[in-house]
């Protein structure tokens, strides 16, 4: 049976490292703080005053030179992301002119933390359509540029990378199984840049607020995140008939440490089963999925025919997972 598999994967992150010793200097909080509350160390941080797409097109290279296919062989580009180039036009029209992509399809998808996995969901209709080929999808934020650096709560969090996956028609039993994509805009307002848009234009008054800059209400966005990322995870498994006893590797989004601790207790699936790089990369949002697919798979924690369960929560609501059978 045709489906559709990753065949390729590559990511990139700054080379700049920004530590919590670090941040005890610029905000008021500590290392013991920021550890036991998200389980970061360290993140990425782009200090070299470069755009989205510049690490969007290094992990693309990275995932194309790794399933042997060449830009001009791409039909469609996707890039997630929420931290774009420029609101027009579509960084992933940036993303295929650096490429060399001249034939391909190229748009953005915004959809917060989830948005790599919504990605792939119209990468995997694109190419079961038979009307599209070679699909690269990319998870990409540069979050820093709109972070808050006296708010605690959300500038030890958020970092920069990114990561990408190529697409291609394959054959069961590998494949993209299934895919539950939800939102709910009742709760836009818990992880939001207020201004900016048409909605609250950019004004001198609303960059002195800092209303350009990401909040986020932390600790009921914390509470639905747990229920979400378990309820959608079950629901994949589910249309497969599988249950998470099943699932070889979990890569969850790399939101919070604790999120995903109690993810896995939920699901009853231990961390010798469980993708985690949040200590060392911090929260790259659609981004972090990518990331840890191309580190989990370089560490060999990934081999043909492994079931790898992604799941994600964030901006919009939204919240998704994707089951692959590797």
């Amino acid at each position: 049976m045709k489906t559709a598999v990753i065949a390729g994967i590559g990511s990139a992150l700054p080379s700049k490292i920004l530590t919590n010793e670090d941040l005890e200097k610029i905000v008021d909080t500590s290392d013991e703080w920021i550890r036991t509350r998200t389980g970061i160390r360290e993140r990425r941080i782009d200090g070299d005053g470069l755009p989205l797409s510049h690490y969007a097109v290094e992990a693309s290279r990275r995932a194309l030179e790794s399933a042997s296919i060449d830009p001009a062989e791409l039909d469609m580009i996707v890039c997630a992301t929420v931290t774009p180039d420029r609101l027009i036009p579509a960084t992933g029209c940036i993303i295929q002119r650096k490429l060399g992509a001249p034939k391909s399809a190229a748009f953005d998808v915004a959809a917060g933390c989830s948005g790599f996995i919504y990605a792939l969901q119209i990468a995997k209709m694109a190419v079961l359509s038979g009307e599209y080929r070679n699909v690269l999808i990319i998870g990409a934020e540069l979050l820093s540029k709109y972070m808050d650096w006296t708010d605690r709560t959300t500038c030890v969090i958020f970092a920069d990378g990114a990561g990408a996956v190529i697409v291609t028609a394959g054959e069961s039993p590998r494949g993209i199984l299934a895919t539950a994509l939800h939102s709910d805009g009742e709760m836009a307002d818990f992880i939001t840049i207020p201004a900016g848009g048409t909605e609250r234009p950019t004004t001198i008054e609303t960059v002195s607020g800092r209303e350009n800059l990401i909040k986020m209400k932390g600790n009921e966005t914390f509470k639905i995140a747990i229920r979400s990322i378990e309820d959608v995870s079950r629901e994949v498994l589910a249309r497969e008939r599988l249950t998470p006893a099943d699932v070889d590797l979990f890569v969850p989004h790399q939101a919070n440490l604790r999120i995903i601790d109690a993810v896995g207790q939920r699901l009853g699936i231990g961390a010798e089963r469980t993708f985690v790089n949040i200590e060392r990369v911090g929260n790259t949002s659609a981004a972090s999925i990518p990331i840890a697919l191309d580190e989990a798979l370089r560490e060999g924690r990934m081999k043909k025919g492994d079931t790898v369960l992604l799941a994600a929560f964030g901006a919009g609501l939204t919240w998704a997972a994707s089951l692959v059978r590797w």
